[in-house]
């Protein structure tokens, strides 16, 4: 087993990306690979096959490695419910509420926690590409790392630095953090990849020669900026942009916690549908469709929405005949009343919820964490339905006698159950389902309950297959030969027997 590790000068420097396409470059030559991260920090996650949590980076990874999403992926997930705390994940179960005190003296279990999965993955795959956090450069967080550079140092495996050019200043970032390693932590960098560059490259060479000079560190490529390319997000929002040909507008808050945020990328995509991002403080517009998101703080971003003037505009909305979603904890907010009895996601207490469909919740330590599909029923109409459930409420009351989606007899942890909600008047729905809205065929019907019949649904799937491959032939492009020819020999070809591919 041999293992290379990503690196960034920055967050966003394209880590992510670059990992995704090394991964699809290799999977589909036959090359045993699998994705790693030792640590994250994101409120965009998945569920795995084993039943647990990780990044949504990673999840995508795995597909880029034809592989299902396992937790040993992502051994350690910190998802953010304050500005100074967060829900601790290991191995995909949450762990407790940590401040930054108290994680940074649970980073040596952590760190034994982040020894072992990768221990594990090396039993099942030949090249391991591990993705950094942030920088390694960030000296506040050097002590204990297990995030960047503790990591490679505690593995011993060589690491590539990423820099994003298209910010400006791209020379300097590398410059600078390469001389704030450690002369062993600059010893095991391999060389640097220069990403989302556009331009001449011929008037960039100069700079590039300097660079190698100066550092005595490989430029391994210059990545072009790839327009159009659909990737999941790890946590950052993609900018609204005005569709003067949309036929329908989709507004959605951003509150202050969300989580999850991927679940209307589809509608995003979709030629037809203008979709925009509502700021705190920002009223709503008017629109055809307004969904609440996920959120890891619901009582607080309820707070939120009351702050910015929403639940006045949502009313107003409903009463010209808008419709809205509520998915995971907007679908929460919909309801009477949220209670947190046990201080899952702050402190103690209940909330008074919008009041627009008859259900309490009450958050419990426990969370549900499961792979589900069976059918979305609305308007008369049935479609099947795939998704996944990460949320620690229990919802009850007398609009779940209404459900908006049936889970599939038999299917593990599901029997038949059904989630969600539709209210009397058809106006309002929620789920807790995420990711319904990637199958066309629930975003088509979802489309034409909102009022837009002719406008097929866009297929995530489809959209990031074909994304991944164009990333992973940049990459053979872009990158340099000799040096990428070396890892597939590192890689080598998948045994029969060695692992499972995801259907």
């Amino acid at each position: 087993m041999a293992t290379l590790m990503v690196q960034g000068t920055t967050s966003d420097a394209g880590k992510s990306t670059v990992v995704a396409g090394l991964c699809r470059l290799l999977a589909r030559d036959g090359l045993s690979v699998a994705p790693f991260k030792p640590q994250n920090m994101a409120l965009n996650s998945a569920v795995t096959v084993d039943g647990g949590e990780i990044g949504r980076s990673q999840a995508l990874q795995a597909q880029a490695c034809f592989l299902p999403p396992h937790t040993d992926m992502n051994p350690v997930l910190l998802k953010p419910n304050s500005d100074i705390g967060a829900q601790v994940i290991v191995h995909g179960r949450a762990l407790s509420n940590m401040d930054a005190d108290r994680y940074h003296a649970y980073k040596r279990e952590a760190m034994a926690a982040v020894q072992l999965s990768h221990r594990r993955l090396g039993e099942r795959y030949r090249l391991i590409v591990a993705e950094g956090a942030g920088s390694p450069a960030e000296i506040n967080l050097r002590d204990n790392d297990i995030a960047n550079m503790g990591f490679a140092e505690a593995v011993d495996c060589p690491v590539i630095l990423v820099a994003d050019i298209d910010k400006g200043g791209v020379f300097a970032q590398l410059v600078g953090t390469l001389a704030l390693l450690s002369d062993s932590e600059r010893q095991r960098v391999e060389g640097v990849v220069i990403n989302r560059f556009r331009g001449d490259l011929a008037l960039l060479q100069p700079g590039l020669d300097w660079l190698e000079q100066k550092t005595g560190k490989p430029v391994l490529g210059v990545l072009p900026y790839l327009h159009g390319l659909y990737l999941d997000a790890e946590d950052a929002l993609t900018h609204s942009a005005r569709k003067p040909g949309a036929k329908m507008r989709v507004a959605v808050p951003v509150f202050s916690r969300i989580s999850n945020h991927t679940d209307v990328d589809s509608l995003r995509l979709n030629p037809d549908v203008e979709l925009c991002w509502v700021l705190p403080g920002e009223p709503l517009p008017a629109c055809d469709w307004v969904i609440l998101p996920g959120t890891k703080n619901v009582r607080r971003d309820l707070n939120l929405l009351r702050d910015s003037g929403w639940d006045n505009d949502l009313k107003r909305h409903l009463r010209y005949g808008g419709k809205v979603l509520g998915l995971c904890g907007g679908y929460q907010m919909l309801g009477q009343r949220i209670a947190d009895p046990e201080g899952v996601e702050g402190l103690p207490g209940e909330s008074r919820g919008l009041g627009l469909l008859d259900i309490d919740t009450c958050l419990r330590a426990e969370k549900a964490l499961h792979n589900v599909e069976g059918r979305l029923s609305l308007d008369g109409e049935s479609v099947p339905f795939k998704g996944y459930e990460i949320h620690c409420g229990e919802t009850t009351g007398t609009a779940l006698e209404k459900p908006l989606l049936t889970f599939s007899s038999g299917h593990t942890d599901s029997s038949g159950r059904a989630d969600g909600a539709i209210s009397e008047d058809g106006q309002i729905i929620g789920t807790y389902v995420h990711g319904i809205l990637d199958q066309p065929e629930v975003q088509g019907l979802l489309l034409g309950w909102a009022g837009l019949t002719s406008s097929p649904g866009v297929s995530i799937t489809e959209q990031r297959e074909a994304s991944l491959n164009r990333l992973a032939d940049t990459l053979a492009t872009h990158m340099d030969a000799c040096w990428l020819q070396r890892w597939r020999a590192k890689a080598t070809p998948m045994s029969t027997n060695e692992l499972v591919r995801a259907p």
